[in-house]
C-alpha cells in the first residue's frame, strides 16, 4: 500500500496536477514561425508585439509589429488592450515573449501566441523582416 502511495504521489508531481499550477500550453500556443505567421494572418483582431527592448527593435522586426519591451509598464499595457484581440509576442528567442504572454494569461486574456525560438527562427526560415528606421515616439 504504501508503494502505492509513493508511485501516486510521484505521478502527481511529475505531471504538476500537485502544485495546481496550469501547464503554459494551456495558457498560450508557442507556434514555430511558420505557424505563427499563418494564425497572425487569418485573425481578424491580432495584434503583432515585440516584447525586445526598443533598441532592438529599431534595427529589425517583423512587419507592423509594435514594440512593447517586456521590462516596459505591462500592467498599463494590459489595460488598455481589448481582452477579445488575439496577441501574438516575439522577442529575440523566445523566452521573454513566453515571459509576457503568461503575464497576459493572468490578467484575463485568452488568444496569446508566442513565436517559438523568437525572430531569429523567423530570420532562419527566412520569412520577411522590416528594416526602416524608426523613432521613439
Amino acid at each position: 500500500m504504501k508503494s502505492i502511495t509513493i508511485i501516486f504521489m510521484l505521478i502527481l508531481a511529475l505531471s504538476g496536477i500537485s502544485n495546481g499550477q496550469t501547464p503554459d500550453s494551456l495558457k498560450f500556443k508557442s507556434l514555430p514561425p511558420i505557424e505563427f505567421e499563418i494564425q497572425y494572418s487569418k485573425c481578424q483582431k491580432g495584434i503583432l508585439i515585440d516584447v525586445r527592448e526598443f533598441f532592438e527593435f529599431k534595427k529589425i522586426r517583423i512587419k507592423n509589429a509594435i514594440n512593447m519591451p517586456s521590462s516596459g509598464n505591462l500592467q498599463h499595457s494590459s489595460d488598455t488592450i481589448s481582452k477579445t484581440n488575439s496577441l501574438f509576442f516575439y522577442c529575440t528567442s523566445g523566452f521573454r515573449s513566453k515571459r509576457v504572454a503568461k503575464f497576459f494569461y493572468e490578467k484575463g486574456f485568452t488568444n496569446l501566441y508566442s513565436l517559438d525560438g523568437g525572430i531569429v527562427a523567423w530570420r532562419k526560415e527566412k520569412l520577411p523582416v522590416d528594416r526602416k528606421k524608426v523613432r521613439r515616439k
